[in-house]
């Protein structure tokens, strides 16, 4: 069973930078590491780099548990701390998901 989350974070604007450099290496960590994080997407709302969207997308619950003990995760958690003003987590039930492969990247 997927487990796809959504995560919408407000970043401390004065720490924006260094929160989207620890951000981008967690994800890159998670996709190239751990067989069950079949995608990880961050982006910002255009005009509010703040106002941080992260969708996660994991093999099953067994997974997504494994993620939150990894050691890039548990980086990522303690030095973006301080970084983070809030955080909202949302359970979805996926409907469709679809991507081109090799087609995403920044």
């Amino acid at each position: 069973m997927l487990i796809v989350r959504m995560a919408e974070l407000e970043i401390d604007p004065d720490q924006i930078d260094s929160y989207k450099t620890l951000l981008a290496e967690e994800i890159e960590a998670s996709v190239r590491i751990e067989p069950g994080v079949l995608f990880l997407h961050a982006v910002s709302e255009k005009g509010a780099p703040e106002k941080v969207r992260v969708i996660e997308c994991y093999a099953d619950p067994a997974a997504y548990e494994a993620h939150l003990t990894t050691l890039h995760f548990l980086k990522y958690k303690t030095q973006t701390a301080n970084m983070v003003r809030s955080l909202r987590l949302i359970e979805t039930d996926p409907i469709t998901l679809a991507a081109k492969p090799g087609r995403i990247s920044n």
